[in-house]
């Protein structure tokens, strides 16, 4: 964990955003994979991390808003628990390392709860996203759990995400711990793209990586030489020379802060003219977006600048047609990147988005564009120092997708259906770096993997 006054200094800046009553942060508990005593690796909510600092189950933080006290209610181990998991450090010594002198049984949390409520004080709680926590919260509130989100409180989820989204340099520091473990894992996955190869064991030897750089994966390994599915997580496949493999994973630091790339590799570690062509206009994408990124400018407006050039880029190899300003005004370019550009990152690889990603990624001036491909944009207000934004432009062939349009006539004025069936069986390509809006611009945060045509061939053959 970080050292007290952090933790103190995160919960004082949430007390003075004028809230009043209390706040409610569960921790998580352990998870059964398949029968009670047999848990899924424990994580903490980000949260409760944020504000509390302890990584292990069976916790409740309270803020009281009113009074200024922090609490933290758990219970100590008893004789059976040390038997199996030796002695543990009793729970005031662990509060005390992050500022909190009152604790109390977990039990004794119902009581608090119920006092507070009687004296008619507010009680906020973040929206839940496990099944246990819905439950204690709803007997903690007398509210039938499948409703307990909708009287989470909005008031704080704006707060603690105007807290967050602004890293501090302890956090940016375990963010690059976690770049450069996301690094090894890249490096590693390149140099094993070769034919015969199974993508499972490319995967298994990444995360791997990211397990013995501190934590785990900081979400499930998405690995495919079926790169035109976005997100695919089937690894039954053997890499075929020629194929393009993608390869989008990042590892959790010790803290639990996350990292984010991707990176596309041709099997056998040389790209054809036809896969460097698109490989490069990605990479102009890409690049030309951080470029753009620094304080003030909109996210939404670097992604629509990506995407004029991957239109102009595709135009030019007569893929599409037209104004490539017109083109994406229409949306044409989502036949080819049906997402969006980036999304916050943090302690969660999505950060905060348990808290309601529009929230997250728009405000009252930047709402979400209605439209296929821009309407998966996930982050788009205005850019502020300390951001820790993703920037992930891709190009894809999906096969259904060219199918729909061109029997629906979408986009017929800027695409060419006759040159893009040349390409059904190209795959795709995301080239993904993660950045930190700097005071002035923006920074790339650990050693660039590496990106460029020539950089990944002579990787793989190394």
């Amino acid at each position: 964990m970080f050292e007290k006054n952090t933790y103190i200094g995160r919960r004082n800046a949430l007390k003075n955003k004028g809230l009043t009553g209390i706040a409610l942060l569960v921790g998580n508990v352990d998870a059964p994979m398949n029968y009670l005593d047999n848990t899924y690796h424990f994580r903490q909510d980000s949260s409760f991390l944020y504000f509390f600092g302890l990584d292990f189950p069976g916790l409740v933080g309270v803020i009281d808003f009113d009074s200024g006290e922090d609490y933290i209610f758990g219970n100590d181990v008893d004789i059976e628990d040390i038997i199996w998991m030796g002695v543990q450090v009793p729970l005031r010594e662990n509060a005390a390392k992050v500022g909190v002198t009152a604790t109390a049984p977990f039990n004794k949390v119902f009581d608090f709860v119920k006092e507070a409520q009687r004296g008619g004080r507010k009680v906020h709680f973040l929206p839940p996203y496990r099944a246990e926590n819905k439950l204690l919260l709803g007997q903690l509130l007398s509210l039938p759990a499948l409703s307990v989100n909708e009287h989470a409180s909005f008031e704080l989820v704006k707060t603690v995400i105007s807290l967050r989204e602004i890293k501090e340099a302890v956090e940016i520091a375990e963010i690059e711990k976690a770049c450069a473990t996301g690094y090894e894992m890249h490096v590693m996955a390149m140099k094993m793209a070769h034919a015969g190869t199974w993508e499972q064991k490319i995967a298994g030897t990444i995360e791997g990586i990211a397990i013995a750089g501190g934590n785990m994966a900081s979400f499930p390994i998405i690995l495919s030489q079926h790169g035109e599915t976005l997100h695919n997580h089937d690894h039954s496949l053997i890499l075929e020379e020629g194929k393009l493999l993608v390869v989008d994973a990042g590892a959790e630091s010790v803290m639990h802060y996350a990292s984010d790339f991707t990176r596309t590799t041709p099997v056998g570690g040389k790209f054809t003219q036809k896969q460097r062509e698109i490989y490069e206009i990605v990479l102009a994408a890409n690049n030309t977006a951080t470029s753009l990124i620094k304080p003030g400018v909109t996210y939404l407006s670097v992604h629509l600048a990506a995407s004029e050039v991957l239109a102009s880029g595709l135009k030019e190899l007569g893929l599409m047609k037209g104004d490539v300003k017109e083109a994406v005004k229409n949306g044409a370019h989502a036949l080819f990147m049906p997402h969006g550009l980036g999304h916050m990152m943090g302690l969660d690889v999505h950060d905060m988005e348990d808290l309601g990603q529009i929230h997250v990624g728009y405000d009252d001036e930047i709402r979400p564009v209605d439209q296929f491909g821009t309407a998966y944009l996930r982050l788009g207000k205005r850019l502020k120092p300390g951001f820790v934004i993703t920037n992930e432009p891709g190009s894809y062939f999906i096969p259904a997708l060219i199918d729909k349009w061109q029997t629906e006539g979408i986009n017929k004025d800027f695409i060419n259906f006759d040159k893009v069936n040349e390409y059904r069986d190209f795959g795709g390509i995301r080239l993904e770096d993660d950045i930190l809006v700097t005071e002035t611009g923006s920074k790339i945060l650990g050693t660039r993997i590496p990106i460029t045509p020539e950089e990944v061939e002579a990787t793989v053959n190394q």
